[in-house]
């Protein structure tokens, strides 16, 4: 509809432009909007008022010269002029409820379109060091990241989902010493755990199949694990250097293949259970990418070839630097250390490159709050690598907060004092945690309220929109019970007998989908999608508690069984794009029948 009224608009400048009140050279921007009020119409634009300065005329009088130029449409019963100078469209009554036979007629495709004209984007979202398993707060990423990347693909993206696994540096070190550490302690040799090591009992867990595995093979005395190893914070020192001597004396004692076998069983378990949490969340990827590889490849050093080339890079005391500041980050980042380690800014320069090297034509980052540093050190490296850094976008996601009895839940990741994500599930479910995550703005922090998420109430919103769907499917079940059976054909030439205000309301919600679905897309706001399909399924309670369904009058009834199926239809798509399921039942004596 959008799209015919742009045509009607472009008509009516064309017609005023040959007539010579507009120039030739204007070229507006005709941008539409769905009315929040229905008093305000269906549609409203405020081309006029963009047209104001170009044409050095008060907006309200051009908004009159393009009314008064529009050619009749048999979609729109009138236009109106409101405020200084927006334009109203309202539709006619028997294009509202059109929209019902689309619904019908594609089903699950219906809202699909081609706003994203087939860009080919990846999509990295969570991608938490795997150094743990995933806790509450890398729930949003994942819902929000997963929601997004539905999303996107139903609005004309080609999109790739890609978890980045780090799987190499000083985080990794440490939970393989921490894992060491432990694994000591169950051989029966006294270990003092460091501040900085993971404490989770996790730790332990693995420590013990590192055990079984290896038996007593290494197994080292605690003058020899603490050999020359500063002191811990506990003891009047820095517990970054406690942790680091720990790790060095890990790999002299164990050796590379022994200190391997240690890292690769941490590793492969917490990524294990890292990929069932996620499963278990209805979250999946298209691709795992190690970022091991990079350095076990050329990419990160062709990276910095290329930054070198360019002139991008400078020595200073010893490391190497890329001169991020010239390219508006705050100051400049280091790429090799003295030591002549890499940094991980460096694997992040590599992996941006190996990005667009795999064909992306965009790379969509999820990130946590804390990373909006980020930001422009990517788009800076971005310009050094001579990509456009229009086509690198980060999101950032804001924290949230576990609330249960109306008090926060307080966590702590490296003292291992969390609840985990998969708790979280099996405490909630799947459905809840999915919708609580993306309902508000991932630009707003989040108080995920336990009581709420498990009660079944209206008050929650997961369980007030599924019960929305499971009523319909109660009526139509109902329906066969009768032997009474829906004529789709009868229900759509009857159209004309949906006209009172709940079902005026209802058709209103159900046309705006589309334009919701894109706005989702166009903002990265998959809560636009989530309180849509809210305000859709109050609109259909509300119908249904003023209307009965299964009325006698065969017209009426396959109407408005028509009207309730398009409902459904929408709400089970919404649900299904934010990882929710649409249940056809919520409880065994459903009463409703409609």
């Amino acid at each position: 509809m959008i799209k015919h009224l742009q045509e009607l608009l472009e008509k009516a400048v064309d017609d005023l432009q040959r007539k010579g009140i507009f120039p030739k050279d204007l070229e507006p921007q005709i941008f539409f909007e769905r009315t929040r009020n229905k008093d305000h119409g269906d549609f409203a634009t405020n081309m006029a008022l963009t047209l104001a300065k170009p044409l050095g005329k008060n907006p309200r009088e051009i908004a009159k010269l393009i009314v008064d130029e529009l050619i009749e449409s048999l979609h729109v019963a009138k236009v109106e002029i409101a405020g200084p100078g927006f334009l109203n469209f309202f539709l006619t009554e028997n294009c509202r409820r059109q929209i019902i036979k689309q619904v019908l007629k594609l089903g699950d495709t219906f809202g699909d379109n081609d706003f994203g004209n087939d860009k080919k984007i990846t999509v990295e979202y969570v991608s938490a060091n795997p150094t743990g398993p995933l806790h509450v707060g890398h729930g949003r990423g994942a819902a929000y990241g997963a929601s997004l990347a539905n999303i996107l693909e139903k609005c004309g993206y080609q999109v790739q989902r890609e978890y980045y696994v780090n799987d190499n540096g000083r985080q990794m070190d440490i939970l393989a010493s921490s894992v060491w550490l432990r694994y000591i302690e169950l051989c029966g040799e006294p270990i003092v755990f460091p501040d900085n090591g993971y404490q989770g009992d996790y730790i332990v867990d693995i420590a013990r199949k590192v055990r079984k595995k290896f038996g007593d093979k290494f197994l080292f005395k605690s003058l020899e694990v603490y050999e020359a190893v500063p002191a811990d914070e506990k003891d009047g020192g820095d517990k970054e250097l406690h942790i680091d001597g720990l790790v060095f004396n890990a790999k002299q004692l164990l050796g590379n293949e022994n200190y391997e076998n240690i890292f690769q069983i941490a590793l492969k378990d917490i990524l294990s259970g890292i990929k069932k949490d996620l499963e278990k969340f209805n979250v999946n990827y298209d691709s795992w990418f190690s970022e091991k590889q990079l350095h076990d490849g050329d990419t990160i050093d062709r990276a910095l070839e290329i930054l070198q080339d360019k002139g991008y890079l400078y020595k200073k005391d010893g490391a190497t630097w890329f001169m991020a500041s010239h390219f508006g980050d705050e100051k400049d980042r280091v790429v090799i250390r003295e030591n002549g380690q890499k940094t991980y800014f460096a694997s992040d320069i590599a992996y941006l490159l190996n990005k667009f090297e795999r064909g992306f034509e965009g790379a969509l980052y999820v990130f946590g709050a804390d990373h909006h540093g980020y930001i422009a050190r990517l788009k800076a490296a971005a310009k050094g690598l001579n990509l456009n850094p229009e086509d690198i976008e980060i999101v950032l996601t804001q924290f949230a907060n576990l609330v249960q009895d109306g008090k926060k839940i307080q966590m702590g990741t490296r003292s291992g004092q969390f609840v985990t994500l998969s708790q979280l599930v099996d405490d909630v479910g799947v459905d809840a945690a999915r919708f609580f995550y993306v309902m508000r703005s991932h630009d707003q922090h989040l108080d995920f309220d336990l009581d709420l998420a498990k009660s079944q109430s209206s008050d929650n919103p997961v369980f007030y929109i599924q019960y929305a769907h499971a009523r319909i499917c109660s009526i139509f079940q109902k329906l066969e019970q009768q032997a009474m059976q829906h004529n789709k054909e009868i229900g759509n030439a009857s159209l004309h007998l949906l006209n009172t205000d709940q079902e005026h309301d209802l058709l209103r919600s159900v046309a705006s989908y589309p334009e919701i679905f894109v706005a989702s897309a166009r903002t990265r706001s998959p809560h636009l999608l989530a309180n849509y399909l809210r305000e859709l399924a109050q609109n259909y309670h509300s119908y249904y508690n003023a209307h009965q369904v299964g009325v006698d009058d065969e017209n009426v009834r396959n109407a408005r069984l028509n009207l309730s199926k398009a409902t459904r239809i929408i709400l089970a798509n919404g649900l299904k794009l934010l990882g929710a399921s649409a249940p056809t039942s919520m409880f065994s004596d459903d009463q409703d029948g409609g």
